[in-house]
């Protein structure tokens, strides 16, 4: 069922069929450390060129490292800081290019190069963001931001 090898067809049809696939994941289950885990190991494991997927959970006052996949992280990421933050803060999706051109980035893993970073936001409530790196310069587009940010609606929606 979670086969990411079988994705086929266009970019966009490749983004539906791997939100098939989180919607099925998530079904029934409101718990949002068993849901970050799951589309963290879903979305590494199903995209080309990644070093790095994963959930920082607000805390209140700062995001803190949640489920992920990829090398260790950065444990505490404050909102105004790095690529993360700005989502947070902001409360846009941040599609980076070149990381090292971010004013302000924070190099976890010094093999990034690029970032997409999603927030996650209830209501009004920011609850986190869900953050993919590649080693590869421009690695998202449209396509990606599109298809990652309903991902993230996925596990937002899932929270009941």
């Amino acid at each position: 069922m979670f086969a990411t090898s079988s994705l086929a067809g266009s970019k966009p049809e490749q983004y539906a069929q791997l939100l098939d696939q989180a919607r099925a994941l998530v079904h029934g289950e409101a718990d949002r450390i068993a849901n970050a885990a799951n589309l963290s190991a879903l979305v590494y494991h199903a995209l080309p060129d990644l070093n790095w997927v994963g959930f920082y959970l607000y805390d209140g006052t700062e995001l803190v490292v949640g489920p992920f996949q990829g090398l260790p992280a950065c444990v505490r990421i404050p909102l105004d800081k790095g690529v993360c933050g700005a989502a947070a803060r902001l409360r846009v999706t941040q599609r980076i290019d070149d990381v090292d051109a971010f004013p302000g980035h924070i190099a976890c893993d010094s093999a990034s190069r690029s970032e997409l970073v999603v927030p996650l936001v209830r209501g009004d409530a920011l609850i986190g963001v869900f953050d993919i790196d590649s080693p590869v310069l421009a690695r998202f587009d449209a396509d990606d931001q599109a298809g990652l940010e309903a991902i993230a609606r996925v596990f937002v929606e899932a929270l009941g």
